[in-house]
């Protein structure tokens, strides 16, 4: 690469390992305005919630020969019967590679094999929710908005900042308090234009920097010194398209807060609660069409008077461990039935629901104690154009990323596979 090449030269001649539609948020761009996008039909949007140590083996699932629309709801999915016509579960689903009984979202939407790179004992792929970022999230302020657990590894997620994982693998950062994602979503930025766009190249400058002495020492080089730096450059190229979608977003206002200002320092349920309604507001605002959340573990169970930690619980036994259990999951579902009416209660432009528009999974890696197979799998929303209303018992060890690849085409992305999947489930296709 000669001196002269300029930066974004370079950028577009090493980009092939940057998906097209992510370099469209860098350029030209026209937004839509308010009128144009009342007018347009609504957008998909997709949302992955979480949980860490799985469930109560015995009373969430609903008995695996009573399949069907009529199947009778378990205990531990009660409290969503009102929105029995509207949610399917689906049992017999795993990772192949998954082998850490202690990691409930690692692997969740990757299916990866942490073992695939050789030399290293800890490696990802690309999860589910960046593939449709990749797709849904050239338009708008956000590509995607990860959120996190407040309690870190006390809830069983394992290694990540959040669900997400980007295009190498590597952990997407998420939001771990509810103030702060109100802020970011919604908070108008007080520096004057001109700072903000000073702010910007300096930090393209700071890239140019380098880049430049990233070149100088890339000669001579051995073969996995080049891989370490080839990584190193596409986390350039990485940071280069965030600024270029920064920069795009510089004079747009921010939306219009749907919702009051959270209250600080909300930890568990209240947590949780007040995220879904973020979750919403942020899907409403079209501030972002996809959203992940890794939910607290720890922290919800003292907010409901459990003093019991996450991670024994989940080896529950008769008696207080097991009531324990019981209790995180009617929680976990009472929380969910409320992000659903939320969702169905939130109109858009054409009189239709947020929900009719939306995809939402909720489960965890782990079913149970230590078990990695039947990952506890729940599917709602019409924005993937699946089966809903039923209990589904596929095969056992169907890869989980059949019902994620399942998912992305019936929002329209056109791919052939994630993760290890083998094929969609033409069960839940509608």
């Amino acid at each position: 690469m000669k001196d002269s090449t300029s930066r974004r030269h370079f950028l577009r001649g090493t980009g092939a390992l940057i998906a097209l539609p992510a370099l469209e948020s860098i350029g030209f761009r026209r937004f839509a305005s308010a009128a144009e996008k009342a007018k347009a039909a609504p957008s998909k949007r997709v949302v992955f919630v979480g949980m860490g140590f799985g469930v109560t083996k015995e009373t969430w699932y609903p008995d695996l020969k009573d399949t069907g629309a009529d199947y009778k709801l378990s205990e531990g999915l009660s409290p969503l019967a009102r929105h029995k016509k509207d949610f399917t579960i689906v049992q017999g689903c795993s990772n192949q590679y998954s082998n850490e009984a202690h990691w409930g979202s690692t692997f969740w939407l990757t299916g990866a094999n942490r073992y695939s790179v050789p030399g290293q004992n800890m490696a990802n792929s690309i999860s589910a929710d960046q593939v449709v970022a990749q797709h849904l999230g050239r338009d708008t302020r956000f590509a995607s908005m990860p959120l996190d657990s407040s309690d870190g590894s006390a809830s069983g997620h394992g290694p990540g900042l959040s669900l997400s994982w980007d295009q190498r693998g590597k952990p997407v950062a998420g939001f771990s308090d509810p103030l702060q994602v109100f802020h970011k979503l919604f908070s108008t930025d007080d520096l004057p234009l001109a700072q903000r766009q000073a702010a910007i190249a300096e930090k393209r400058s700071v890239l140019d920097a380098v880049l430049t002495e990233a070149k100088r020492v890339q000669r001579g080089l051995s073969k996995n010194d080049n891989d370490k730096l080839d990584e190193y450059f596409q986390g350039i190229r990485d940071i280069e398209v965030r600024l270029g979608k920064d920069e795009d977003w510089l004079d747009v206002p921010k939306a219009e807060a749907p919702l009051a200002e959270p209250a600080s320092g909300l930890k568990g349920r209240d947590e949780i609660k007040m995220m879904y309604n973020l979750i919403v507001a942020a899907l409403q605002t079209d501030s972002t069409r996809v959203m992940s959340y890794r939910l607290p573990g720890q922290n919800l169970l003292k907010s409901l008077g459990v003093t019991l930690s996450a991670h024994n619980i989940s080896h529950y036994s008769p008696g207080e461990r097991l009531e324990a259990s019981k209790i995180r999951d009617k929680a976990h579902a009472e929380l969910l039935a409320g992000l659903i009416d939320k969702l169905k209660a939130t109109k858009e432009a054409d009189g239709s629901s947020l929900f009719d528009h939306t995809a939402l999974a909720f489960g965890s890696n782990i079913s149970s104690i230590h078990y990695l197979d039947n990952c506890p799998t729940v599917l709602t929303g019409g924005g993937a154009n699946l089966k809903l209303g039923r209990h589904l018992a596929l095969p056992k060890d169907t890869p989980l990323c059949n019902v994620w690849l399942t998912m992305l085409q019936g929002m329209g992305i056109k791919t052939e596979r994630h993760g290890d999947s083998s094929g969609v489930v033409k069960e839940l296709q509608a």
